[in-house]
């Protein structure tokens, strides 16, 4: 059996070894051979009647067991994996499964001296838990340690700031002995530890003034109030050790929890490489299995025709989803907009409103941030614009400043209260809900706008292909995004940071605003010098979607340049998609061939099935 001495020796840091015996478990409440000691009270008791482990290595890749057979010596990799199974099952109670593990396999947990560390620590010994950073800082300065974290190179904070190391693991040893004397009502001990052992540390000197606060508490429970703190127990030594255990090398002692990591990674990274995953992620594993790989079926895919909107009687130039995913409205060559009210649970649509009276038909629409509102445009020669009242259908402002403005284009200002719009004879104007006019930028061309969270931005693209930012606060500008052909139109993402544009000729290009740089071209959209709006959709904003001339609906996933679906059905230009911003499952397209899709997963019977359109979905990615 393996020894949980507390042995000093610098080469015994080795967290494995060959030519272990196999013996019977140890009773509980006692040391054990993978260097953990069971039971919810961890004490600082050692056993002394085993090996400490601190023999070198053999030379060979062999070695010998009890019985005279000789085993394989291990490779690092499976080294690791043991110590990890064994760290999990000590971490759910199976403490004399992980004796065996460790006594058949040659390796322990963590050093004599990390386990001695952590008994002290679980016991709320802090005199002695303070005594064993000196052996750690020991192993922290050890040769073997400084060649794992050189292999690691991730993890060299361990090499670099041994120093800084320890003093933090001591700060969080003081402030935790501090806040139980303040709990035990002990004020003198505590105020000891802060004027005699926290403060000379001179260390996070803000922090301390904090603690200091803490003394004037009139009650435990105050106190773990405003410390937001657990209390003196298990719990919080539990969470201090975690934090601990950051500084140590792996060698060591291993990071809290360490398996649990590496799978919740393994299943973040299939999830990330799933083309078609589509839900809400469950950050826990418990919503997943481990024994298969993830897979989400395109079936799972809104690429299947679910309704086909028929009421418009001509071109379907623009659709949109409200903000709260409840509405759909569509505009149209024929004069009207109709809003269509989305059933959340079937995902059907039904005629809600028709609003009429736009003489040039209606090539653009937005909705207010609080969906109360909708403006729609016209095309190139319409100098109106319509403010409509969502739920009463009334019209509350229609707004035109000249005969010979063009106003195709509009955007909300995040407050509900403005909105900007413009139009290619160089309007650019912000305007009240009444439409008044509170502020206009000359000699602009715009071609499509967006008002950016801040409140104060307005991104406007010209006839220049480009995409600059106007202030209208300190009437500033400044140059965002540079094409070398015209920027048809483009949408933002949610949080800012993406700009998607349709570019004349070129197709969709993915935009970075912060750092101003081209990011994707998307293949296999047919775009010449119609206006085409893609969008953003999906949970998280992972796939974009475009329209295109080819009659088709094309959808990327935001990482890769080729589409995972195009989705038939059409007969004529795809004008515009808009994806669902609630119910990520539903995608609409409007066309020229004065239809609406409805898109979402496939129904309950099989695809085959499905007549009069069908899912293309890139071989190359299945």
């Amino acid at each position: 059996m393996q020894a949980n001495g507390a042995g000093q020796d610098q080469d015994s840091d080795l967290p494995c070894r060959n030519g272990a015996q196999n013996g019977a478990a140890s009773s509980p409440g006692t040391a054990h051979s993978n260097g953990l000691v069971s039971g919810p009270n961890n004490g600082n008791t050692v056993s002394h009647n085993n090996n400490n482990g601190v023999s070198a290595l053999p030379a060979s890749n062999t070695s010998t067991t009890a019985d005279g057979k000789k085993k394989k010596r291990m490779s690092q990799c499976e080294e690791d994996v043991i110590r990890l199974i064994g760290q999990h099952l000590h971490d759910l109670g199976l403490n004399q499964t992980v004796d065996l593990l460790m006594q058949e396999s040659g390796c322990r947990l963590e050093h004599p001296s990390a386990t001695k560390f952590r008994n002290h620590v679980m016991e709320g010994e802090w005199d002695k838990a303070e005594s064993d950073l000196n052996e750690l800082k020991a192993l922290m300065h050890s040769p073997s340690n400084t060649h794992i974290v050189m292999i690691n190179c991730l993890c060299c904070f361990w090499v670099s700031f041994p120093c800084f190391s320890i003093q933090r693991m001591k700060f969080l040893l003081l402030q935790q002995k501090y806040l139980e004397y303040l709990e035990d009502g002990n004020v003198l001990e505590a105020l000891q530890v802060l004027r005699a052992e926290l403060t000379p540390l001179k260390f996070n000197t803000e922090r301390i003034h904090i603690l200091s606060g803490y003394l004037m508490c009139s009650h435990a429970e105050d106190l773990r109030a405003k410390a937001e703190w657990e209390g003196k127990g298990t719990t919080s030594r539990t969470k201090l050790l975690d934090k601990l255990q950051t500084y140590l090398p792996p060698s060591v002692m291993l990071p809290p929890r360490r398996l649990q990591t590496l799978l919740q990674q393994a299943v973040e990274l299939q999830r990330e490489r799933c083309l078609y995953h589509n839900t809400k992620v469950d950050s826990g594993l418990d919503s997943v299995s481990l024994l298969l790989d993830h897979t989400c079926s395109r079936k799972q895919f809104p690429c299947y025709t679910q309704q086909i909107l028929t009421e418009h009687c001509n071109e379907v130039w623009f659709c949109k989803f409200s903000n709260d995913g409840t509405k759909l409205a569509t505009g149209s060559k024929d004069t009207t907009v109709i809003v269509w009210h989305v059933d959340v649970e079937t995902q059907q649509l039904k005629l809600l409103k028709t609003l009429e009276g736009h003489a040039y038909g209606v090539s653009y629409l937005a909705w207010s941030p609080d969906d109360a509102y909708l403006i729609a445009c016209g095309p190139d020669d319409c100098s109106e614009l319509w403010l409509w009242n969502v739920q009463t259908g009334e019209l509350r402002t229609k707004m035109s400043q000249s005969h010979e403005d063009s106003l195709t284009s509009v955007a909300w200002n995040p407050d509900g209260k403005r909105f900007v719009t413009g139009g290619q004879r160089g309007q650019f104007y912000q305007c009240d809900l009444d439409g008044n006019l509170l502020d206009s930028w000359e000699g602009v061309r715009v071609q499509c706008l967006w008002c950016l969270s801040d409140g104060r931005t307005v991104l406007a693209s010209d006839t220049h292909q480009r995409i600059r930012g106007y202030n209208f606060e300190d009437l500033t500008d400044r140059n965002i995004v540079q094409e070398d052909h015209p920027i048809m139109s483009f949408t933002v993402s949610r949080n800012g940071r993406l700009a998607l544009l349709n570019v004349a000729t070129q197709g969709v290009h993915l935009w970075d605003l912060q750092d101003r740089v081209l990011v994707r071209k998307y293949q296999g959209v047919t775009q010449g010098f119609y206006t085409i709006h893609s969008c953003f959709g999906g949970h998280n904003e992972d796939f974009i979607a475009s329209g295109s001339e080819d009659h088709k609906v094309y959808i990327w996933h935001r990482r890769s340049e080729l589409p995972i679906a195009e989705l038939t059905g059409h007969t004529r230009t795809v004008n515009c998609v808009s994806w669902n911003p609630v119910l990520p499952g539903l995608l609409a397209s409007a066309s020229d061939d004065g239809t609406v899709r409805i898109w979402g997963p496939a129904p309950f019977l099989d695809v085959q099935d499905v007549e009069g359109e069908e899912c293309l979905l890139d071989l190359r990615h299945t």
